[in-house]
């Protein structure tokens, strides 16, 4: 394994998360949690290597060892770690600060309205609501979070 320490002498991880249409982040972190099949998985620096599907939810990532957080929404994806590098290739990701709390909300109520109506729609079709649902219940648990800490994500 790769031993990279950061600037402070703590070892770090090697994160990137990119969607279909950019790179979200590129950092150095200490720690990563993110949503998977049946709850969460953390993964600090050395952590055997990993891959898995990334459900829709949060991820939170550590900067430091009880210091500076970050919390992005997730509507999913799929996650690789080995050598300290974690990549993450998500459907759609979005950093808590950049999300319109009011609009997400309002997307929850009319993916909800959507789901009510569900005996109108084939498997495929409710399939693609029920994952908008998610999505944006995800945004807005974020987006909630962000807001509530004055943007400030240290104490998490």
């Amino acid at each position: 394994m790769l031993r990279e320490e950061n600037k402070h002498g703590i070892m770090s991880i090697k994160f990137k998360i990119v969607t279909p249409e950019k790179t979200v982040s590129e950092e150095e972190i200490y720690q990563a949690t993110l949503p998977i099949d049946g709850g969460e998985v953390t993964l600090l620096p050395d952590h055997m290597p990993y891959i898995g599907s990334l459900q829709a939810g949060e991820i939170l990532l550590r900067h430091e060892l009880n210091g500076e957080a970050t919390l992005l929404a997730t509507s999913g994806g799929f996650v690789e770690f080995h050598d300290n590098t974690l990549v993450v290739l998500a459907d759609t990701a979005e950093r808590a600060a950049d999300i319109d709390l009011t609009r997400a909300e309002e997307a929850e109520k009319r993916a909800q309205a959507l789901m009510a109506e569900r005996v109108h729609t084939d498997d495929e079709e409710y399939a693609r609501v029920a994952a908008a649902l998610q999505k944006e219940m995800a945004r807005v648990r974020v987006a909630r979070k962000h807001h509530s800490q004055g943007g400030q994500m240290e104490s998490l």
